[in-house]
């Protein structure tokens, strides 16, 4: 009598620094989704997960070649794969604590991990499940808009940190101050100041009206988040207008520049359409 051979699950690996360059090629097949991983790799320059802020596992195909990858870090990151490499990969992470305070990534990555991942882990504060991922290119640039956005100063900091926080709050749910220490949050921020990534208005009273920041910056693509609009100031065509100058400034550090949206946001999502941003695909995160 014959057996029947069935082929092996995939067997899930730690990556080392020899398959640094391996992962970027990975990552670079979805160049837009994979833009916070491909910037970390460029910056830390090593696999090492104290210099990485995490670590990545992979499993790997028939050839020996990457068939799907994961950053456990912070935040958790699908790259690449399919339905088996993901649920080969939460499963690898069932029994471990949950370290990582959201999940994100294409819409169908994310939705095959939490389908293994919720057996174990408490119950996520939200859900977003749709969230389009827009980019522009450098041919496709905005006109100059609002002259007043320029870069926060240093010295700004304990001005610009309150403005940081609120829009936390608003896009998360939550205050930063309860998911990190107000010192870690502070540094943070102090940190995109320092880059020159963090972008604004002030008013008359030296209060903030407009922010954003670029964030991840791989070979690729610089991501814009914490786009924020004071309150009080909405519906009167500031944020269109602050936004296409933060656009310009971004794509002079990547040939392109992206970000992405809650897809029941329709005024922001209509406001990236006039800015002529398209969408490349559709993400998920999951907020723990």
């Amino acid at each position: 009598m014959s057996s029947v051979l069935r082929p092996s699950a995939p067997q899930v690996e730690p990556l080392t620094d020899r398959s640094r360059a391996e992962l970027v090629r990975f990552a670079d097949e979805d160049p837009y989704v994979n833009s916070v991983i491909r910037a970390r790799l460029a910056s830390a320059g090593a696999l090492d997960p104290r210099r990485l802020g995490g670590t990545v596992l992979a499993t790997r195909d028939h050839t020996g070649g990457l068939s799907g990858a994961l950053f456990s870090g912070g935040n958790l990151l699908p790259v690449g794969g399919g339905p088996d490499q993901w649920r080969t990969l939460a499963g690898h992470l069932l029994n471990a604590p949950r370290v990582c305070s959201s999940i994100i990534g294409r819409a169908r990555a994310v939705d095959a991990l939490w389908q293994v991942l919720s057996r174990a882990w408490d119950a996520p504060r939200a859900v977003r499940s749709a969230q389009p991922l827009l980019v522009l290119d450098r041919d496709s640039r905005p006109g100059r808009g609002d002259r007043r956005v320029r870069r926060i100063r240093r010295d700004e900091l304990d001005r610009y940190e309150p403005a940081a926080a609120a829009m936390f709050a608003e896009e998360l749910g939550i205050s930063p101050y309860r998911i990190t220490t107000a010192a870690d949050y502070r540094r943070r921020v102090a940190g995109l100041i320092r880059s020159g990534r963090a972008f604004g208005i002030f008013d008359r009273d030296g209060e903030v009206l407009f922010k954003a920041d670029i964030g991840a910056v791989s070979p690729h693509t610089c991501q814009v988040q914490g786009v924020w609009v004071r309150p009080d100031q909405r519906g009167k065509g500031i944020g269109g207008a602050a936004l296409a100058e933060v656009l310009r400034e971004a794509l002079t550090l990547a040939p392109t520049v992206s970000l992405y949206v809650n897809d029941f946001n329709v005024p922001a999502r209509r406001m990236y359409e006039r800015l002529g941003m398209r969408q490349v695909a559709t993400l998920s995160t999951i907020l723990f």
